[in-house]
């Protein structure tokens, strides 16, 4: 099955108005492609600076030829998404976007709209697929070393892909359990003291990973590995003095742990098992002139061989329009603090 059935393009010089009219063989797929109530066009015609018309299983482009062009290879990588069995949301669409622009075209002619991106396959989530080059690196590096560090600004899908990398590993039997762990690091406020058992205490700094595993696994295959021990959800102070064997280790916001706490999380790290750290290093909440225990790891393990190091920019943000724009203004003015 071809991505498209039919295209006319009216080719024009570059830098000059164009129009492409793609007609899609499969209703169904087009409109999956175009997004409820169009809204994937919606955001194309704003990144693109493109006017899209849809009209049942066609679709008609209109800018400049370089637009219009990008445009045409964004709707194909999609529709290829979609004749692949993936959904295809705005997220989806931002990283299409992204990877037409830094490639130029992101699959080649013979094999157009194909998705080539590693991807993660658990039971109740099926084949999860990188959306941009950063999360295609960032799979590959999880795949191929026991020590991977992340560091980028929210909305990357650090710790999500990495839950998802988790669950994927201990449904294959490459490890026995895993073992989720972050700061117990309040950001900005101070929360006082928390009533109930340990895991109620520590549960308002675990959510995240907590939403993360509920998209991977069934609720009841997690409370029961919770229950069991398969499944262990702790802050980072409670890893001191063990030794993690056969284990898929996650320690997220990463940057909030001290450089003494990172030592010691490093050092749990045992035979037949993988350790994951993420974190933003621009969002530290530790005290001032405390140093970021991540930033230390980094600078002197990033040249031993083994060890994997994927570093997200705002351009890779996968979450709302919005919020790209912000981390971007933020690095911005970082920036311009520095040179000042």
């Amino acid at each position: 099955m071809t991505a498209l059935d039919e295209t006319r393009f009216t080719e024009q010089p570059a830098g000059t108005e164009a129009e492409i009219t793609l007609a899609f063989e499969d209703n169904r797929y087009a409109s999956l492609v175009f997004g409820l109530y169009d809204q994937n066009l919606a955001k194309i015609e704003r990144r693109l600076n493109v006017v899209c018309f849809a009209n049942g299983n066609h679709v008609t482009l209109k800018g400049s030829s370089e637009a219009c062009e990008h445009a045409r290879r964004v709707l194909e990588i999609l529709y290829g998404r979609v004749q692949l069995g993936q959904t295809v949301g705005l997220g989806d669409v931002d990283g299409a976007i992204q990877e037409c622009a830094r490639q130029g075209s992101l699959f080649p002619e013979a094999d157009a709209g194909r998705a080539v991106f590693e991807q993660i396959s658990t039971r109740r989530r099926g084949p999860v697929r990188a959306r941009n080059l950063a999360q295609d690196l960032y799979l590959r590096a999880l795949k191929r070393y026991e020590l991977v560090f992340a560091e980028g600004p929210a909305g990357t899908g650090k710790t999500w892909l990495a839950v998802g990398h988790a669950v994927s590993l201990l449904e294959q039997g490459v490890v026995e359990r895993l073992i989720l762990s972050r700061p117990a690091v309040e950001a900005g406020e101070r929360l006082g003291f928390l009533p109930g058992d340990m895991r109620e205490k520590v549960d308002p700094y675990l959510r995240p990973i907590y939403d993360g595993l509920h998209d991977f696994m069934d609720p009841r295959m997690v409370e029961r590995g919770i229950q069991t021990g398969m499944i262990e959800v702790a802050p980072l102070a409670f890893m001191r003095g063990r030794t993690l064997t056969k284990a898929c280790i996650l320690l997220d916001e990463a940057q909030n742990a001290t450089s003494m706490q990172m030592k010691m999380f490093l050092t749990r790290l045992g035979e037949g098992s993988r350790m994951i750290i993420n974190g933003d290093p621009s969002q530290t909440d530790l005290p001032p002139g405390q140093k970021s225990g991540l930033s230390e790891a980094v600078g002197l393990l990033s040249g031993l061989e083994g060890i994997g190091r994927v570093k997200f920019t705002e351009g890779d943000v996968v979450r709302h329009d919005l919020v790209r724009q912000i981390v971007g203004a933020y690095e911005n003015a970082a920036r311009e603090k520095q040179k000042s």
